[in-house]
């Protein structure tokens, strides 16, 4: 039988896979994932001299599986790996680069899923008290720990998209996400407040800002975030831990799951159900009223 297939190096069918990814809107940490995945199944075969993506077969995935697991990588970590190799080759399938998908049959380790990190009362109390002294880290995490937006939307948020007389704040649309509106609690409102009082003076119309007037990046605010986690005492507590807080804090209360789902930006109900399972005692009746942490 002729064979139809592309000819490719599996280096140019990374490169071509990250382009498709690309196109498709998906997100630049999932494309980085992605491609560095890809770049670790690649080097590995490569140590056979195996260069060419229809010469790979299951049992190479298999074998790179065990070389993950002996490089101490875990369970957890070797199946989004296996994810991200799945997800290549059934591109290369579709682009007709390779005549059978060698990743089909392919297993993913088990794992235990580790539930969601909530904070105490006493924790998040201990949070702030910890940096009550900063005030634009007050801010930040008063905002994370009173909406549940992510720390990558915090870092995106303009001036302009505060609106404190309204008590709303506006969320841009960015990558594969849609923009939303969020209401803001007292407690939010007055810390932007106290923030926007000190903020440095600047024409960059991002809200939160270094001491030099430049925006406050996100790998800059996580690290703030986590040292004043150690200064209050939280212990193998994250950042997204603060999103984690409020959702299941506003769920426990009576918000409505859909509302919820809404607010955080959940592209799929779904996604907040999971959260459902943390709730012991939920009130009889639904409360569109947000509770305030």
């Amino acid at each position: 039988m002729e064979d139809t297939t592309k000819k490719v190096t599996l280096r140019e069918a990374r490169e071509k896979f990250i382009e498709y990814l690309k196109n498709r809107g998906r997100a630049t940490a999932t494309i980085l994932a992605y491609g560095k995945d890809v770049d670790q199944l690649v080097e590995f075969v490569g140590t056979q001299h195996k260069y060419d993506p229809t010469t790979i077969t299951t049992q190479d995935i298999e074998n790179f599986k065990i070389h993950l697991k002996n490089q101490k990588y875990t369970a957890k970590s070797i199946s989004r790996k296996v994810n991200s190799i799945k997800s290549f080759f059934r591109y290369l399938k579709t682009q007709n680069i390779v005549a059978d998908n060698p990743a089909t049959s392919v297993t993913h380790p088990k794992y235990d899923i580790a539930p969601p990190r909530v904070l105490t009362k006493l924790e998040y109390r201990a949070l702030r008290d910890a940096c009550r002294d900063d005030i634009r880290m007050s801010a930040i995490i008063e905002v994370l720990l009173q909406t549940g937006m992510r720390i990558g939307e915090l870092a995106q948020l303009q001036v302009d998209d505060i609106s404190l007389d309204k008590k709303k704040a506006y969320i841009r649309a960015y990558e594969s996400r849609a923009g939303r509106t969020i209401p803001l609690n007292d407690a939010a409102v007055k810390s932007i407040q106290e923030y926007l009082d000190i903020r440095p003076e600047s024409d960059n119309r991002t809200l939160f800002l270094t001491k030099t007037g430049n925006p406050f990046l996100v790998r800059n605010i996580r690290t703030a975030i986590d040292r004043y986690f150690k200064l209050a005492g939280i212990e193998d507590a994250k950042v997204n831990d603060l999103r984690h807080t409020f959702i299941v804090h506003q769920l426990r209360s009576g918000t409505p799951l859909t509302y919820v789902s809404r607010l955080v930006g959940h592209k799929r109900l779904s996604t907040t159900e999971k959260y459902l399972k943390m709730i012991e005692d939920k009130p009889d009746r639904d409360t569109i009223k947000l509770e305030e942490l």
